[in-house]
């Protein structure tokens, strides 16, 4: 498991890796969404679970889990810690 602290994709973590959201990189929308879900730079973030191919991320958030589709989850930049 990569720990370098290189930033990288949210979709590029493992199953039980952390990291810290550094940029959101969307429009004003997807800013204010993921913001909503109190998710946004400086966050702690986990990745709970990958699906195999294409499918969905769910992480944990400020305590709460959500369910991330891949495109999503691509435009989240990380440092893991």
């Amino acid at each position: 498991m990569d720990t370098s602290g290189k930033p990288r994709s949210l979709i590029d973590l493992q199953e039980g890796q952390s990291g810290i959201v550094l940029s959101l990189n969307g429009g004003r929308n997807l800013t204010k969404r993921l913001a909503d879900l109190g998710m946004g730079p400086g966050t702690r973030i986990t990745v709970l679970r990958t699906s195999l191919f294409s499918g969905p991320v769910q992480v944990e958030v400020t305590g709460s889990k959500l369910v991330l589709g891949r495109g999503l989850a691509s435009k989240i930049l990380v440092e893991p810690r």
